[in-house]
This record gives C-alpha cells, structure tokens and sequence, in this order.
C-alpha cells in the first residue's frame, strides 16, 4: 500500500493511500530529528488509514550539531515544545485542515515518547497517545544535570507529572532499556494510576532502547516491534475513532 507525503510548514505530512485524511496524528521524531526512522514510522501508521504530521521540532534551529545528548535534551525548552505540538494538533484538525473534525492522537520514540508522554499530562488537544521509551526523569540518569535542573526548561519530568495524564495511553518499554530503569517505568505507573484515566504499560521482555528502530539493526527487535505494533494501532484507532 502506497502513501503520499509532502512537506509543510511544520514537517512532513504522510496522508494515507486512499487519499482521505483520516484520524490526525503528531509524530515526534527522536532526538537526532527527522530522518528515515521517523519517515519510516509516520508512512507505517498512514498505511493504518491515519493522517500524520511528521513534526520537526528542529525546523527553527537552522543548523543541528549533537555532541551530548543528554545536554541537548537539557537544553529544550519543555513548554515550548508543548506549545509546538498544539499547532500541530491545531494544524491537522483545524479549518482546512487534512484531519478537519477529526480526532487527534500523538505518539513519538526515544526523546518523542518523552515529549509524548508530557503533552498527554498537559494538553487537552490529544484524544490518545502512545509513547515508545521515552525517558522519564529529569533527576536521574542521562537527563540528570551535574548542577541545577533548569526548571524553566524542564518543569515537570514524565514521572512527576504522570498523575495528571489527561487522555487514553499506551505506553511501550523494552526490559532491557539502558536509559530508562524499570523503577522509572514503576513509578509511571503509579502516577498514571492516580489520574483516573484509561492506560496501560506494556514491558517487552529482550528488548532495549529503540526497539522499533528498523534502520538501527543492532537495536531493533523484530518480535517486540512487532508486538508492540499489534498492540497500538488498534488501540489508537479505536481511541480516535
């Protein structure tokens, strides 16, 4: 099955092959920023009949050099990134939109799962999400600063604000994740428990970080990949129905 995409202002948009709009999606990219992973995934979920922004969260940065992921995750500004994905859900669903009337989900990988998991604490644009291994605090391991935490920056990591989780989630971690401990996932869960809201925490047992990550063979893990891609297409369609 075929997809089209085209640039626009805020990425690229991946509309599914029969040509309708279908349900909107924001997909995050991880932190290395658009790339054939992310292109991968959003022509994936356009292929399920979803119409998805590509978002680039980079697109105002001009030139884009990484040489500490942790210091450049740090040094993202948490609200307006959130900000950023409220146009996006606005662009997909608004007037003219493609997604016109439609509901909204988002979902991201790595550093986008992070953000996935921020925005469905915070906003009210988002009917479902689905993170995949974002990281969840601010205060220990990679995002874990030698000084202060720029709370301006980074207010509430995914672990303190989990208890505010505003929409349906499907979250996704692999048991083996060097980056995010299963004491973190833990603590998730606990947080999302006390929201009242509808989720659910799938742990893939032989999996690490960027499990689903196809042009990274040393990473991706076709069982839980596949698993895990069993599990959220059906779940985010039935949640933006």
């Amino acid at each position: 099955m075929t997809t089209m995409s085209e640039d626009v202002a805020l990425g690229r948009f991946h509309r599914p092959a029969d040509g309708s709009g279908g349900p909107g999606l924001v997909l995050i990219h991880d932190v290395w920023g658009l790339s054939d992973h992310s292109h991968a995934l959003a022509s994936d979920w356009a292929k399920e009949g979803f119409g998805v922004l590509e978002i680039d969260l980079y697109r105002n940065l001009g030139s884009v050099a990484i040489d500490d992921v942790g210091a450049w995750i740090r040094a993202l500004s948490d609200p307006d990134i959130l900000v950023d994905l409220e146009a996006g859900a606005a662009w997909l669903t608004g007037e003219g939109g493609p997604c016109r009337g439609r509901s909204v989900g988002v979902t991201g990988v790595c550093m986008g799962g992070m953000f996935t998991l921020l925005a469905a604490c915070s906003s009210d644009r988002f009917a479902a999400a689905a993170p995949f291994y974002g990281m969840l605090s601010y205060d220990e391991g990679m995002l874990a600063a030698d000084g202060e935490r720029d709370t301006v920056k980074k207010p509430l990591s995914p672990i303190e604000g989990a208890s505010a989780l505003r929409c349906p989630t499907l979250a996704s971690f692999g048991r083996e994740d060097g980056f995010i401990p299963q004491a973190h996932v833990d603590q998730l869960e606990v947080g999302f428990a006390k929201s009242g809201q509808r989720f659910e925490i799938d742990r893939y047992e032989g999996a690490g970080h960027a499990f689903l990550n196809r042009t990274r063979p040393e990473a991706y893990r076709e069982e839980a990949s596949g698993a895990a891609w069993g599990r959220v297409v059906p779940f985010m369609r039935a949640a933006l129905a």
